[in-house]
């Protein structure tokens, strides 16, 4: 048999089901990786008796005929999510050792759906980040390495970078993540994995600690695009104000990857100057697999895209600024309290403690983009830009199904290179952007290996509400690309 910690969700859901091993066995099978990968830091809390818990009531559920969902499938929760009664962070001294009464929607309905959580998975601080650099608990590594010969840690992606890194390693089948501007998708490249945004409203965000909540979505994480299906199904809710008031499609159901009869658009000005050429490289080849799959291809323009970055990092850390402004020491989460200090004392000494240098950096951005001199100049600019990207995407879709691009400009980079660079950071999220801020359903699949065999991602967007053509595109890529069946031999 397999060894149990190779299986997919998908692997693991019908095995149990078929009787072929116990919950038990799988639960403890990944508990013991987790306790093995210390090093890897990918996770804060680990959870094994949760597993555990929920790997006896699936066995149970299974002798007496009332299976559910996602019966003896552990997961990992990424420590962005309120879980009842287990530390939930952010990543943040500011949240050190705050633990919720209370249940997020997305994890209560994974619960709910059968799952067991393995454990809190490390972020970027606050999910500002694009290689979980930032966390207060330290830096996730990503089990890849590069074919050179040398041993230089490698980043994971952010912010969801303990997510990624863990279900590459392993140590979990899927996970959940959040994407405000490509936080599920770019880790998802950088380890080879499959990761879906959403459509932006399509998983509630109540429970889930804010970063900019015009942007923020919930998706799932995992080996392959049919494990995404599945998650999602169980994720999605129309919970909250700005939930999508509408059914939950049957994704895996409905999965195929016959393209005949969709148009695949290819973004011109994606094709940027000087593009690492492996990335051009595996543009093309996907190009080509779609074409394989009966798509046709043409060529669409999205003109405002050279405006998505400097936008979003002014919407992203505007609404940053406003989120972050309830973590006072007064209400909750640390209070740094200098002796004889006053109330202004204490909120300054508690800010400053609390938060790491990047959140301070867009708490500031954020705090002078919507200061009375500047609001019109920068936020309500970068709001009509918004507008106009959202509007170049209703215009290529008239054209085309699907759109076709790059998920990162890069492969993984090591931990270290681009800190000292915050612009340069930033930059990793050119391709991911644009979707984020027209709230399409965007997801990257892994189609290559670059020259120093660390792999790169594809990433398809699609129009609003249609996951499904997501993921069938996403599909045809996996099939062709071969990735699935080869991840447990990259590392």
């Amino acid at each position: 048999m397999t060894e149990l910690t190779n299986l997919t969700v998908a692997q693991i859901r019908d095995g149990h089901r078929a009787g072929d091993f116990s919950a038990v066995e799988v639960a403890e099978a990944f508990n013991a990786n987790v306790a093995g990968a210390k090093a890897l830091n990918a996770f804060i809390v680990e959870t094994p008796e949760h597993a555990l818990a929920a790997a006896k009531a699936a066995d149970a559920d299974r002798a007496a005929g009332t299976l559910k969902p996602l019966s003896g499938v552990p997961i990992g929760m990424k420590d962005l999510f309120a879980t009842n009664g287990v530390q939930t962070t952010a990543a943040s001294h500011m949240l050190e050792g705050f633990v919720p009464r209370y249940e997020s929607t997305v994890s209560a309905k994974l619960w709910d759906a059968g799952c067991g959580m393995l454990g809190k998975l490390n972020l970027d601080q606050f999910a500002m980040g694009s290689s979980n650099e930032t966390s207060y608990f330290g830096n996730v590594i990503s089990p890849w390495k590069r074919n050179d010969g040398g041993n230089a840690a490698l980043a994971p992606g952010g912010s969801s970078g303990g997510s990624s890194s863990a279900i590459a390693a392993r140590l979990c089948p899927a996970a959940t993540g959040t994407d405000t501007g490509g936080s599920i998708r770019q880790p998802a490249a950088f380890v080879g994995i499959s990761g879906i945004k959403p459509t932006y409203g399509r998983c509630s965000r109540w429970g889930i600690v804010a970063f900019a909540s015009s942007l923020d979505q919930a998706g799932p994480m995992a080996r392959d695009v049919k494990d995404c299906a599945i998650m999602l199904e169980n994720m999605a809710d129309p919970k909250d104000a700005t939930s999508l008031d509408m059914p939950v499609p049957n994704w895996e159901a409905a999965l195929s990857s016959d393209l005949k009869g969709k148009t695949v658009g290819i973004p011109k000005e994606y094709r940027l100057e000087g593009i690492d050429p492996d990335i051009d490289a595996m543009w093309d080849a996907g190009i080509a697999m779609l074409k394989d799959a009966g798509a046709e291809v043409v060529e669409i323009s999205l003109p405002h895209t050279k405006y998505a970055l400097p936008a979003y990092y002014i919407i992203a850390p505007a609404e940053a600024s406003s989120n972050l402004a309830r973590y006072d020491g007064v209400r909750y989460g640390l209070r740094d309290l200098p002796q004889g200090a006053g109330l202004q004392d204490m909120y300054a000494a508690t800010r400053a403690d609390g938060f790491g240098p990047e959140v301070k950096r867009r708490i500031m951005i954020g705090t002078y983009v919507l200061s009375a001199g500047f609001y019109d100049a920068y936020y309500t600019q970068a709001q009509k830009v918004r507008t106009l990207i959202a509007r170049d995407f209703e215009q290529a879709f008239a054209s085309c199904d699907v759109i076709l691009a790059p998920t990162a400009p890069s492969a993984a980079f090591g931990l270290g290179e681009k800190t000292a660079d915050p612009l340069a950071m930033y930059l990793n999220d050119v391709f991911a952007v644009p979707a984020s801020l027209a709230g399409l359903p965007a997801m990257s699949v892994p189609a290559a290996l670059n020259r120093e065999g660390l792999p790169l991602g594809l990433q398809i967007i699609g129009k609003a509400f249609d996951e499904q053509g997501v993921l069938n595109a996403g599909l045809a890529i996996e099939e062709r690309a071969g990735f699935t069946a080869r991840a447990e031999k990259w590392w």
